[in-house]
């Protein structure tokens, strides 16, 4: 894009000219009154919620996954996971398991995005995937199709880059997953161990370790989903 900080005023501006319409019948004067006031708060929220619902796709990718993302180390204090790589491929039916890829399609799924992590101890992975709705009732519906108790799945498929630490990260590798929702977006987690070890080859079940990556996709959500209230004083802003 040519100048993506540009997008969040376009998106408003577009969504406040909506304010501008004049229903048929409004006499002349009304209609003059109606096209030279400014923005009422109820229009500022709804312009407001029209940029959060197309941050997915005017945001740069490193601003959704950035670098790294610190997290509570299970041995306390904090740490930092360190981004592998963002796949170019936004496709929703192959970025999902199957059960789960027919709920985001009945949902009006648009994309999912997804970046691979890797702890600050270099022994697990994880790939996270933000899933972009239409509106927030039918991103809460399509939740349900994701387990809610940690199991991976039906849920996020593994991204592995080849000739990476995450080269082994494979659906047969997954141990741990994780679902949160905030506005138009769903945030999924799909975790792992760098040695490509199968889930039912490990002997003992440490939940503690994957649990950092629901903190990750927190982050994450955190930052797509709150909203920012436009200024019309503002340059940045085309109200």
């Amino acid at each position: 894009m040519d100048n993506p900080r540009l997008w969040p005023s376009l998106v408003v501006a577009s969504a406040l000219t909506l304010v501008c319409a004049v229903a048929a019948g409004v006499t002349a004067g009304e209609a003059g009154t109606e096209l030279t006031r400014g923005p009422s708060a109820a229009e500022l929220r709804a312009a407001a919620e029209v940029e959060v619902a197309a941050r997915w796709r005017t945001w740069e990718a490193g601003r959704i996954f950035p670098d790294s993302l610190p997290y509570a180390a299970e041995q306390g204090g904090r740490e930092r996971a360190s981004r592998v790589g963002i796949s170019p491929d936004t496709g929703c039916a192959d970025s999902v398991d199957a059960e789960a890829a027919e709920a985001l399609a009945v949902a009006g799924c648009r994309a999912v995005l997804r970046a691979t992590y890797i702890d600050a101890l270099r022994g697990v992975l994880v790939t996270v995937g933000v899933v972009a709705l239409p509106d927030e009732p039918r991103a809460a519906r399509a939740r349900v199709a994701f387990p809610a108790a940690g199991k991976p799945v039906p849920g996020l498929r593994p991204l592995a880059f080849p000739g990476t630490v995450s080269d082994r990260f494979t659906p047969a590798v997954r141990q741990a997953g994780s679902v949160r929702q905030a506005g138009p977006y769903l945030v999924l987690t799909t975790a792992g161990q760098v040695d490509g070890r199968p889930a039912v080859a490990s002997s003992e079940q440490r939940p503690a370790v994957f649990a950092f990556a629901a903190e990750l996709s927190e982050r994450i959500l955190a930052e797509l989903s709150v909203p920012v209230m436009p200024d019309c004083s503002a340059e940045e802003w085309q109200c």
